[in-house]
């Protein structure tokens, strides 16, 4: 199972290479391929595909929702006992698969994903990574493994509990996690074809959804930074009014004033921002909109099978 979005330049090459690592395994294989709203010919190319490859079924999303999203509406199409989750533009290779399959086959797992060992780039562009995840890791509920690949070959149980889940926001890979089973790593290499389309503002925006989405200790954090300010002013008071009665000195200066007014007010306005936060994401969840729409299913026969025929792979409602 794949998604695509601008993957016009991979998509046959991804298509050729991930159907002979398949069929190393077995010859019963179906690849479902999930157009994200690609501006591009990825969607055409894909239907020239399965014109020539009845294994190919094709999810055509209304608009783009998102990779998360889309990758979570191809998994509840997929039927297998096995599916192989991978990106196509082919970064991760298809032919992980093998090692993916002969970590599964010792029977000791239920799901094996690919981490990297080594982020690329030099240590300007990891340190944001790195800063990201040590917040995630302080502030989660359930923290996540470091540098995991899209790559992950998964049994049909463990896929069946993913798709259950009906958050409207979230990071998939904190849903890998909290799905629970047996999850087990291997070390795989990415190749470095493009670079990232991560902006340092995407990142941010990423990092603020993720950690408000998947944490409850940061309004914990917060309960205890207010506890502890309102603490400390009683004590200032205090010691202030002492000093005052017991050796006349009082409090003036137009400094002080101002400092304490300007910091409680950033501090109550940050406050009020992350609850803001908090608000929206619960609004979203309430909303109950389906976080993708699917357009067309184009099966091999060309038929056309809306979403509400299939309430077993429904995970739009």
């Amino acid at each position: 199972m794949t998604t695509l979005y601008r993957s016009a330049a991979s998509i046959e090459e991804f298509h050729n290479r991930a159907m002979k690592a398949a069929q190393a395994l077995t010859d019963d294989i179906e690849l479902i391929i999930v157009n994200d709203g690609s501006p591009d010919n990825s969607l055409e190319l894909a239907l020239e595909i399965q014109r020539s490859d009845p294994r190919v079924v094709i999810v055509d999303l209304s608009r783009n929702f998102g990779h998360h999203k889309a990758m979570m509406t191809g998994l509840a199409q997929a039927s297998g006992d096995l599916v192989f989750l991978i990106d196509s533009d082919l970064e991760e290779q298809p032919e992980d698969l093998a090692t993916l399959y002969q970590r599964f086959s010792q029977g000791d797992c239920d799901v094996v994903y690919g981490i990297l060992t080594t982020r690329r780039g030099n240590l300007f562009a990891r340190l944001p990574g790195a800063t990201f995840f040590s917040l995630l890791d302080l502030l989660s509920d359930h923290p996540v493994p470091r540098n995991v690949f899209t790559a992950r070959l998964m049994t049909r149980d463990y896929v069946k509990a993913l798709v259950r889940h009906r958050d409207r926001e979230f990071s998939i890979s904190h849903l890998w996690e909290v799905t629970g089973f047996r999850q087990q790593s291997v070390a795989l290499k990415k190749l470095s074809l493009s670079p990232t389309s991560y902006t340092f503002r995407r990142r941010v925006e990423m990092a603020i959804r993720d950690i408000t989405t998947t944490s409850s200790k940061l309004l914990y954090l917060i309960f205890y930074v207010g506890l502890s300010i309102f603490g400390l002013s009683i004590a200032v008071i205090i010691f202030f009014l002492g000093r005052y009665f017991t050796r006349g000195v009082g409090v003036d200066g137009f400094t002080s004033e101002i400092v304490s007014i300007w910091f409680l007010g950033g501090l109550i306005i940050l406050v009020l921002g992350i609850f803001g936060i908090y608000i929206a994401n619960i609004l979203a969840e309430t909303k109950r909109r389906p976080y993708t729409i699917i357009r067309r299913i184009y099966h091999p026969e060309n038929a056309t099978v809306p979403q509400s025929r299939a309430p077993d792979k429904d995970i739009n409602g």
